[in-house]
């Protein structure tokens, strides 16, 4: 699978299909790869990428910091992610392309509008990650991971991503470089030697920058008023993906349509269907 260097940092991305290029950014929280639009919940059973890569160019990628993509130790930050999408573009030589985003993925889509609006032909926000529960559950795994960091200590953390095959989604204790710590031994070996209380300081820093409030994170909404791109929303309903989240993007984008329809009728009889008559302009 091919690899671009993008803002610094290798990301792994495959192309399928042809046509107009649409943008995919993964669901799956910490652990957003590219396998996660045939691996993870709702998107196993849709089979979105099969189904859309029919009439489109699809462009899914590991998120940095997942699956076989690069990372960098800083403070995160939606605009970080913005730069990973926006520079594979680049890589690729598209000007434009439509945007697709699953659970988490919605943020990095709404971010790149709000940065980049020149680029986005239209946005799809597919059951996007946000809600009060949501915002609780990531402050949590990161204190989890920051409380085992600080009594075991980061060379131990290496350590135990080596020998786990998990990300921070499922093992907090490992933490958000997880997988860059099992692929990359030079990246390791600098975390391990990490001054303890800088880390502390930038990741509980990270947590607070990018899960900040209790609706899908990202974009202010004073800039998401004011972002005049077609969007599709489709609503979740689950701890991680509130029905909220969903209608607070209805509320904030002027431009935007909701598919109201509850996730037990989103089949993959349907939905992909009503995704490619969004992109079509029907």
């Amino acid at each position: 699978m091919p690899t671009a260097v993008v803002d610094g940092i290798t990301t792994r991305y495959e192309v399928a299909g042809s046509g107009p290029p649409l943008l995919m950014f993964s669901p799956g929280g910490f652990d957003s790869s590219l396998e996660s639009w045939r691996t993870v919940g709702i998107y196993r059973r849709l089979r979105l990428l099969d189904h859309l890569s029919e009439k489109y160019t699809c462009i899914a990628f590991d998120r940095r910091e997942s699956g076989r993509s690069g990372g960098r130790l800083q403070r995160i930050s939606w605009a970080d992610y913005v730069a990973q999408g926006v520079g594979l573009l680049d890589h690729l030589g598209i000007a434009q392309a439509h945007l697709i985003g699953g659970c988490v993925g919605c943020s990095s889509v709404a971010a790149v509008g709000v940065a980049h609006r020149e680029r986005v032909l239209s946005m799809v926000l597919y059951s996007p990650a946000g809600g009060v529960k949501y915002r609780m559950k990531q402050h949590a795994r990161f204190g989890r991971h920051l409380a085992y960091a600080g009594a075991h200590g980061l060379e131990q953390v290496a350590g135990l991503a080596k020998i786990s095959d998990m990300g921070f989604s499922a093992e907090p204790r490992l933490g958000p470089w997880a997988s860059v710590l099992r692929g990359d031994p030079e990246f390791a070996e600098m975390y391990a030697r990490t001054d303890p209380d800088r880390y502390q300081v930038l990741v509980s820093g990270m947590a607070r920058l990018l899960f900040d409030r209790d609706t899908v994170p990202g974009p202010e909404p004073e800039d998401l008023l004011r972002l005049d791109v077609p969007a599709l929303v489709i609503p979740g309903q689950d701890d991680s993906h509130a029905t909220s989240a969903a209608r607070y993007l209805q509320e904030c984008l002027p431009r935007a349509e909701y598919w109201d329809v509850p996730v037990a009728e989103q089949t993959e009889e349907t939905a992909p269907a009503r995704i490619l008559r969004f992109l079509d302009g029907e």
